[in-house]
């Protein structure tokens, strides 16, 4: 076989994984490891359950990091090896095997580097994300739905543990909208260039054969605060009502008004949770996320710019910001940073770094123009 010289493509690696790790600052990480060790093994930790909820998460999210850099340092060094052995074997498939290898690592360091793009005030935290359906009947319910399945199948790709918060059926097909948090570092810094309008267009299976539908679904992305940048909130501000929790069909899925509904009366705001077991627990995750978003509305009025956190997302023609088209041809493109595939299927199965990442991009080049 002719000789395998793969040295141009690990060196402009290394180049690149040298420059991300400056930025995450690996000394800085192994400090703030020990500190959370030492915190995490005092014997009276867990006499404050949520201080000690917070001490653990941020040990995981931190380890997790600094095994990945280490990772992939490991991985580097593996592929010099690997490539030499080929060539002295003269080995086709050794040759290959390095070739993949090199290309998978491209991928990880790819979306290490877009990770250091994500130097917003509130990237780091973990994400809540709201679907909810728009224009076009049961189709958008459907679609809302196709919109929850694919974010959850994105998430479980990566290992992200995900808790969905409150889930409100439609009544023939699909759901009205759906609430849930993503607990992964830099959650919210990565799926904030998915909030916006989301536009579907198919052959309807719920309307008459042969014709295309058009249906919209809104995505809402926040930061989910620290118990200590949270809000008061005078009780008298808001409407506490309780239900059952319902499944598909409007079915209830327990005997007891456990599900609660909070309505922030001088926002209009409306928060419900009725994923817990007990009201108890459903109104705590409740106005937790209200004080998410209230402490957003506070901020954004102090400083118009933060409004892109959120945005003002109307679910209708003419403000969407990716199109999933199943017919008359297939494909999938965002319309800010014209990241486009043609397979929706995967698109729709969690495959969706890739807009992601252009994303994030396509925001970094927008912040500076």
């Amino acid at each position: 076989m002719n000789e395998l010289d793969l040295s141009a493509e690990i060196s402009a690696l290394r180049s690149t994984f040298s420059d991300i790790k400056a930025v995450v600052g690996v000394e800085r990480l192994v400090a703030q490891i020990a500190d959370l060790s030492e915190k995490a093994g005092a014997p009276d930790l867990w006499d404050d359950p949520e201080e000690a909820q917070k001490v653990t998460s941020a040990l995981s999210h931190a380890q997790s990091d600094l095994e990945r850099i280490s990772t992939i340092d490991a991985r580097l060094d593996d592929l010099e090896v690997l490539v030499q052995l080929a060539n002295e074997a003269e080995d086709e498939e050794s040759a290959e095997e390095a070739r993949r290898e090199l290309s998978d690592i491209q991928k990880i360091v790819g979306e290490l580097e877009v990770q250091t793009l994500l130097d917003g005030e509130y990237d780091d935290r973990p994400a809540v994300i709201t679907i909810r359906a728009g224009a076009g009947g049961v189709d958008a319910a459907d679609f809302a739905e196709m919109l929850l399945r694919m974010y959850l199948r994105w998430a479980e790709k990566h290992k992200y543990p995900v808790t969905v918060m409150d889930t409100s059926y439609a009544e023939e097909a699909g759901i009205k909208s759906a609430t849930f948090e993503v607990d992964a570092p830099y959650a919210f810094g990565t799926l904030s260039v998915e909030a916006g309008t989301h536009r579907l267009v198919r052959m309807s299976p719920f309307g008459a054969a042969g014709k295309r539908q058009t249906s919209f679904a809104a995505v809402e992305v926040i930061p989910l605060m620290e118990e200590t940048e949270s809000i008061d909130i005078p009780e008298n501000d808001i409407r506490v009502d309780v239900f059952r929790s319902s499944g598909p069909g409007g079915q209830s899925v327990n005997t007891t008004d456990s599900a609660v509904r909070i309505t922030h009366i001088p926002t209009g705001t409306v928060v419900s949770m009725q994923n817990e077991k007990s009201q108890i627990q459903n109104r705590a995750a409740a106005m937790r996320v209200l004080q998410s978003r209230l402490l957003l509305l506070k901020r954004e009025e102090e400083n118009a710019k933060k409004k892109e956190l959120a945005g003002n997302i109307t679910a209708s023609w003419g403000d969407q910001i990716r199109s999933y088209v199943l017919a008359p041809y297939q494909m999938v493109k965002d319309l800010r940073s014209e990241h486009e595939v043609n397979n929706p299927g995967a698109v729709f199965d969690g495959d969706l770094d890739g807009f992601i990442n252009a994303g994030i991009r396509w925001r970094k080049r927008d912040d500076e123009d």
